[in-house]
């Protein structure tokens, strides 16, 4: 059950990457907010932020790589990796923070 979970998860995002909005779309602006709130105290979320961890990316080197994927990135954010603190996203929000950090590609 829980994998045809993920598969659903995954259309509806991979929908939202073509240009069709499903009715529950990511909130980058919500997505900034939990960066603020839950990930800035490691990673630099936004350009005027002055003080982070010097071992782990930006959110905009993140962003800029050559391979980056919204809908991959929210699925990393659910089962983080072990250095990462426990935060439990639901999937909503991590789409929202993927969102937000594709936002900043340049």
């Amino acid at each position: 059950m829980r994998e045809h979970l993920r598969q659903i998860w995954f259309l509806l995002a991979t929908m939202s990457g073509l240009g069709v909005s499903p009715a529950f779309a990511a909130d980058a602006n919500h997505g900034a907010d939990l960066a603020r709130r839950w990930c800035a105290s490691c990673h630099v979320v936004a350009s005027g932020q002055t003080q982070a961890s010097a071992d782990v990316p930006s959110f905009a080197s993140v962003a800029r790589k050559p391979d980056f994927s919204a809908e991959r990135l929210a699925f990393f954010l659910l089962d983080p990796h072990p250095k990462m603190p426990n935060f439990p996203l639901s999937r909503t929000e991590a789409a929202d923070l993927a969102a937000y950090i594709g936002s900043l590609r340049q």
